[in-house]
C-alpha cells in the first residue's frame, strides 16, 4: 500500500511543470517567460517530457511491473535537474525547483529501494 502513495507523491511533484503542455501560461508562473520568448516553445515540450515523468509515476503507482523503469526515468530527471542546477551555481530564480526536487528524493529513493530490492 505504500508504494502507490509514494508513486502517487511523485507524479504529484510533476504535476505543476507537465500542467504546462495544456496550459502554457504555467510557464510565467514557473519560470518566468513570456509568449514572446524564443525560450516558450522549448520550455512548452520540456513540459511535455515532465508528463512523460507523470504518466511513468502514475503508471508505476498502480502497474508494478513498471517500477523499475519508472525508478529510472524519474529518477534521471530529478538528479539531472539538481546536478544541472547546482553546477549552474544554484541560481535563485531556479531555488523553489531544486528544492521541491531535493524534497522528492527521499521518496524517490524509498521507491527505488523497494523496486529494486528482490
Amino acid at each position: 500500500m505504500v508504494q502507490p502513495i509514494l508513486w502517487l507523491i511523485l507524479a504529484a511533484i510533476h504535476a505543476m511543470p507537465a500542467l504546462a503542455l495544456f496550459r502554457p501560461a504555467t510557464l510565467t508562473t514557473l519560470y518566468r517567460l513570456h509568449p514572446d520568448s524564443p525560450l516558450f516553445l522549448l520550455m512548452q515540450h520540456r513540459a511535455g517530457l515532465f508528463f512523460a515523468v507523470f504518466v511513468a509515476c502514475l503508471f508505476a503507482a498502480f502497474v508494478p511491473e513498471g517500477r523499475r523503469l519508472a525508478v529510472l526515468v524519474v529518477g534521471i530527471s530529478m538528479v539531472s535537474f539538481l546536478l544541472l542546477y547546482w553546477q549552474a551555481g544554484s541560481p535563485p530564480p531556479l531555488r523553489r525547483i531544486a528544492l521541491v526536487d531535493l524534497a522528492g528524493l527521499p521518496v524517490l529513493a524509498g521507491v527505488a529501494w523497494l523496486a529494486f530490492r528482490q
